[in-house]
């Protein structure tokens, strides 16, 4: 029979009085499967926003600490969680698996090698707990190694690494930050940012910090700096993008999980493809409603925007080619492909496609709403994730000239079309072929700074007219 904590212990391990209030809501036996205690652990999996559930045990006994989560708090809010949720007498007590016990008896190995290092000090459960690695990020269901090895475990190797790469990040972007307050400080009128070097040396350095999707946006935000007349406004807008994203970076372990995961995968945090597969698929008829293809840093980097037919949520498949690569063709604009479509962690429209249950099939198109509408539905999106750049939405609208520019317009308002070369994206030229004038369902891609035409719906047919990769950049399909 275990021994039960008070609610106050449970505290009393925790970093911080936020630390316990972000655990308050996981503390909850529906959010938890696979509980249970003995004398000398308390474990558990906890049902989170990724494919996997966090892998969570606590020595509450010498009191140490593993996750599988990868936040850098010692104790995370999901060993807090579960702690809490034992301190009520939520948690049986039963045998403990065997990868619990596998877990305990290193840490009962490790201290006793220390006291036989040094006899004259005594071993205390605080002392013991950095002996985990700080519990995150491991693997402890992987009974890997030899006890009388003197090699780390391998599930310590992993947890230290994971930890050395969070510790760079956030190194990284406390010195964004602190990058972000000089630009503020010294104004837009500072003739430095004319000069690529001054953008390129910070995401050399975020790259190595391992942050490399913030460094894609630093490079792309050099290109904005008097690109037009209101540059400014656009810069200093993204600058504050990126003033969110350095902050809520530094502070995923009090973020929700959705939330938490939204802003690890967009400031660079990688999820692999293998865990992504492994998640619950989202089963729809997806319509293949447009197409995009840009260059970001050397690489090709092809978009294709799906939306479910029954569901009514857009889904983002990427596909990405280095020189003389190909990029993905497998997935046809216009058609209805009946799939498994696997999601990445957090509310990110970014899926892989997984088994298919049926050739594709078409024409079909999504349904179309007013520019008013497109607007609602785009403005819900940012809502729940303001950094995003790009997004999809199909419009009912014609194309019309206002002044130098084009738009998309019907009675509800307008959408001003982002002014590319002709070269890259032909869709302006192809769609006033294609519709004359008309009004037609058209699926764009949104941007802060215009609307990307990708796809005209016709009664018979899908006009692909969607920026295309440079051919000479990319392989033969």
């Amino acid at each position: 029979m275990s021994t039960r904590w008070s609610v106050e212990q449970v505290e009393s391990v925790a970093p911080s009085a936020a630390a316990v209030s972000a655990a308050q809501p996981l503390a909850s036996p529906t959010r938890w499967s696979g509980t249970g205690a003995d004398d000398g652990a308390v474990w558990g999996s906890c049902r989170g926003s990724g494919a996997e559930p966090y892998d969570t045990m606590v020595d509450h006994r010498n009191v140490g600490f593993a996750c599988t989560c990868p936040s850098r708090r010692t104790p995370c809010k999901h060993a807090i969680a579960l702690l809490l949720l034992w301190a009520r007498g939520q948690v049986a007590d039963t045998a403990a698996p065997a990868a619990v016990a596998v877990w305990l008896a290193r840490r009962d190995a490790r201290r006793s090698a220390q006291d036989a290092a040094a006899p004259d000090t005594a071993s205390t459960g605080a002392e013991a707990a950095p002996a985990d690695g700080g519990g995150r990020g491991g693997d402890p269901g992987d009974p890997g190694g030899d006890d009388h090895d003197d090699r780390p475990p391998p599930e310590l190797d992993r947890d230290a690494a994971r930890d050395d790469r969070v510790a760079r990040m956030h190194a990284g972007l406390v010195e964004l930050d602190r990058w972000l307050d000089d630009r503020i400080r010294t104004g837009l009128a500072d003739p430095s940012l004319a000069q690529y070097s001054t953008w390129d040396s910070l995401a050399a350095r975020l790259v190595d910090a391992q942050a490399g999707s913030l460094a894609n946006r630093i490079r792309r935000l050099a290109g904005l700096v008097g690109a037009s007349p209101g540059w400014h406004d656009d810069v200093l807008g993204e600058l504050g993008l990126l003033h969110l994203l350095a902050q809520a970076g530094r502070r995923l372990g009090s973020l929700p999980d959705p939330l938490a995961d939204s802003v690890a995968t967009t400031v660079g945090w990688q999820v692999r493809q293998a865990d992504v597969l492994a998640g619950v698929p989202d089963t729809d008829d997806w319509v293949v409603a447009g197409r995009s293809d840009m260059r970001e840093d050397r690489i090709e980097v092809r978009r294709f925007w799906l939306r479910g037919t029954n569901s009514g949520r857009w889904a983002l498949v990427l596909s990405f080619a280095a020189y003389q690569q190909s990029l993905d063709t497998s997935l046809s604009v216009g058609t209805v492909v009946s799939a498994d479509l696997h999601r990445y962690p957090g509310p990110a429209l970014r899926a892989l496609v997984g088994r298919r249950h049926a050739d594709a099939s078409g024409p079909a198109a999504p349904p179309a709403s007013t520019v008013a509408g497109a607007c609602d539905e785009l403005g819900s999106m940012l809502a729940v994730e303001p950094w995003l750049d790009r997004l999809p939405v199909t419009v009912r609208a014609r194309l019309v000239r206002s002044g130098p520019a084009w738009a998309l317009t019907d009675a509800t308002g307008s959408l001003p079309v982002l002014d590319m070369p002709r070269s890259v994206a032909p869709g302006v030229v192809s769609l006033l072929a294609a519709t004359a004038g008309d009004e037609a369902d058209i699926t764009v891609e949104w941007t802060p700074h215009g609307i990307i035409p990708l796809a005209v719906h016709l009664d018979d047919r899908t006009l692909d007219i969607g920026p295309r990769a440079d051919a000479s950049f990319v392989g033969a399909a």
